[in-house]
């Protein structure tokens, strides 16, 4: 247990260590800068408008309830209709051997005619 310890915390570190080489460079370091600035100020405005944010939440739940539905509902049609389409060609071998057996019947009696 101790040595996966020491596995993660050399992963913690060098992730450190590799995110504060990357922000010597200007355009990383603005970049992380404006992200930070639009996360902050995203973090406020949801602390200060708590009610406006769980309306939005519930709004994209309910979206997102819909549309479960309407595809499970899709699905359970397009079953429905295969399972029809797989019951079709044992009633069309069947009218073909209906139709088959009538022109039999009458070729024969042509024939006898």
């Amino acid at each position: 247990m101790a040595s996966s310890r020491k596995f993660w915390l050399g992963m913690v570190f060098g992730a450190l260590a590799g995110g504060a080489i990357s922000l010597l460079d200007r355009e990383t370091r603005q970049g992380v800068k404006g992200d930070f600035k639009k996360a902050s100020s995203t973090v406020t405005y949801i602390a200060k408008h708590p009610n406006e944010f769980i309306e939005e939440v519930q709004d994209t739940v309910n979206k997102v309830r819909s549309t479960v539905e309407q595809v499970t509902e899709d699905v359970a049609f397009i079953t429905e209709k295969v399972e029809e389409i797989k019951d079709v060609p044992p009633q069309v071998a069947e009218m073909v051997q209906e139709s088959k057996e009538a022109f039999s019947h009458l070729t024969t009696e042509k024939a006898k005619v």
